[in-house]
């Protein structure tokens, strides 16, 4: 069985989820990516046989032009493995950011609850006793 990747591009989230759901309950087709772009651009990538992932975009396309805005759509009939890679490429990068900012969020989390943790002054001033200075004076 040949391999195909197939491609929806809408703008808007609704869309794309759609598309999505349709694309994998019409064909047997495996959802591989969603992937987020500036301007509300949302393109969705699934793979499968070359007749089940055409069969899916078709479908995919219909749906995602009822509920929002279909901008592209594509199907490449045996992609070469450097698509692929670069796919899993951009996959491992948005891994690697969540993990950042999970880090980030762990991060502010643990300091708002040692801030919590801190007991909280009475909103008097705390008297502190300071020694005189020693005045030493020169005399010529």
């Amino acid at each position: 069985m040949a391999k195909a990747l197939g491609m929806i591009e809408t703008r808007g989230l609704i869309g794309s989820i759609e598309a999505a759901d349709v694309m994998v309950k019409v064909a047997d087709v495996k959802l591989i990516n969603q992937e987020k772009i500036d301007a509300a651009l949302v393109t969705v990538f699934v793979e499968g046989d070359v007749s089940a992932v055409q069969a899916a975009v078709d479908a995919g396309k219909e749906a995602a032009q009822r509920v929002g805005e279909l901008v592209a759509h594509y199907v490449i009939p045996h992609p070469d493995e450097g698509t692929s890679s670069i796919l899993k490429k951009a996959d491992e990068n948005k891994q690697e950011d969540k993990e950042k900012q999970g880090n980030t969020e762990e991060q502010d989390n643990a300091e708002e609850q040692a801030t919590k943790a801190k007991p909280k002054s009475s909103g008097r001033a705390s008297k502190t006793t300071q020694e005189p200075k020693k005045e030493t004076s020169k005399t010529s």
